[in-house]
């Protein structure tokens, strides 16, 4: 299997995995209880939270564990709503967010908050002029991805914090996709809110983390116990926290290295396709883009029947988010590119990682090959 669905979810490092599994044996205790085995507990807990802060250019007491990055987006979201009143003004999101930051905002609409779903231009990035009218209306919270989960299009955040500014409105950013995929510094950035996952770099499934500036107002979501300062209440899944940790200090210690290595496999394999599938097109191209990503529109075809054909070759690929993987509606991203929906819906998402060699990109560009002529055969 040559695995290139790495913006879906990751494997879990060996190093990772060996922190947990001494995790499980030796710290069983409860991080909120004050006898020994509890504080054992306590001290994994908070040291992951300085790994999670380190990576992210934060100070550890900004760092909230949750589930992951569609809990850290709910909370970011729906806790600065209820955190501000209406008078504070609406929400500004844009029309190619994760349907875990637009799905909140929906409701919220249907709540009666005013939202505004601002435009992106043909290669996926944020219309400038579109956001300096949406500061016009007021807005108390702005919530846009630093990169896109589907074509890696790296969005304007400096804009986006510069237009908050003149305001007074928070920042929220999901950076799921960006974290350990490019240096990511939530201080530099000016963001008060940031969203990212342990499973999408090479940490365990159903850890995630919200970075929460001080004095940023956010209500809880759930209510019912102290932990991580009564912003997410319940027992901390200590396990999964600490393989979180140490992906986090993997990432940042592997990141410049990993970055190199991917744009080059990136670009081979994006040049190969291009060189010898006629009529297809990379999505976002000519924009900055995370270097793993690679979102490939192939005309005529069903980018689903690919996929499913890549996978009876050996390979795992993706039609779109993986969150959206049983809804058959063409990407809403590369609708709001522009696109047409026989367009969209024939485009394949590409995304490797630290386990992909030049090898694995080669014999990648062979099944994509006889994937698309195995569809165009049948077609003829």
């Amino acid at each position: 299997m040559i695995y290139a669905d790495y913006n879906a979810t990751t494997p879990v490092d060996p190093e990772v995995r060996a922190a947990m599994v001494c995790a499980l044996e030796a710290s069983f205790g409860n991080a909120s209880s004050l006898h020994s085995a509890g504080q054992e507990a306590r001290r994994l807990v908070e040291r992951a939270r300085a790994q999670a802060a380190a990576l992210v250019g934060a100070q550890p007491d900004e760092i909230l564990f949750t589930s992951g990055g569609t809990e850290a987006d709910n909370l970011a979201v729906l806790g600065v709503a209820q955190a501000t009143s209406l008078a504070k003004g609406g929400i500004v999101t844009s029309s190619i967010e994760h349907q875990a930051v637009l799905a909140p905002c929906k409701h919220l609409q249907e709540g009666g908050r005013p939202v505004t779903f601002l435009p992106v231009d043909a290669d996926g990035h944020l219309e400038i002029a579109a956001l300096a009218d949406a500061v016009k209306s007021g807005v108390a919270l702005f919530s846009i991805m630093l990169a896109n989960n589907e074509t890696g299009v790296i969005q304007p955040l400096a804009e986006v914090v510069k237009a908050a500014a003149s305001c007074g409105a928070v920042v929220h950013t999901d950076a799921v996709q960006a974290v350990g995929k490019m240096s990511v510094d939530a201080k530099a950035l000016g963001v008060s809110l940031l969203s990212f996952s342990s499973h999408k770099i090479h940490g365990p499934k159903g850890a995630g983390a919200l970075y929460v500036r001080r004095n940023c107002p956010l209500a809880p979501l759930l209510h019912g116990g102290r932990q991580e300062r009564s912003l997410r209440p319940g027992t901390e899944n200590v396990p999964a926290i600490v393989g979180f940790g140490k992906a986090c200090e993997l990432a940042g210690a592997r990141l410049a290295a990993d970055s190199r290595r991917l744009t080059l496999l990136r670009d081979r394999f994006e040049a190969q396709i291009l060189a010898r599938i006629a009529g297809t097109r990379v999505n976002g191209r000519r924009e900055t883009r995370l270097p793993n990503t690679s979102n490939i529109a192939f005309g005529d075809l069903d980018g689903e029947a690919i996929t499913i054909n890549l996978d009876m070759l050996g390979m795992a690929a993706s039609n779109g988010a993986a969150c959206s993987a049983v809804d058959h509606s063409p990407s809403h991203v590369l609708l709001a590119m522009g696109q047409g929906e026989s367009v969209a819906r024939s485009a394949v998402r590409f995304s490797f990682g630290r386990d992909n060699t030049d090898e694995d990109i080669d014999r990648a560009v062979e099944r994509v090959v006889q994937a698309v002529n195995l569809l165009r055969k049948a077609r003829s």
